[in-house]
């Protein structure tokens, strides 16, 4: 019964670890993104802006960091499953 609960309420805990690194992740290069097309275009048009942006923004959705951003479940799972080995191998 405590190994159910553990699996999830860390579930629990990497999905709200996860969404937060996301949504940071994301609001950085979206920043980013704004900042560059701000020193570019110092008087540019805000519809231009959004549209830079955007596009910034899918070609980030299609990159691999997002896609990185999820070994947040792998990593911990690998390790906690490693020292619960080792513990019981012993």
């Amino acid at each position: 019964m405590g190994f159910i609960k553990l699996v999830v309420f860390g579930f629990i805990g990497l999905t709200v670890i996860y969404f937060s690194v996301s949504l940071y992740s994301r609001s950085v290069r979206k920043e980013r993104l704004e900042d560059e097309f701000d020193a570019e275009n110092p008087d540019g048009d805000r519809d231009a802006r959004d549209a830079f942006v955007t596009a910034g923004l899918q070609a980030y959705d299609a990159s691999i960091r997002p896609k990185l951003i999820g070994l947040v479940y792998v990593v911990p799972t690998l390790a906690i499953g490693a020292i619960v080995y080792m513990i019981n191998a012993n």
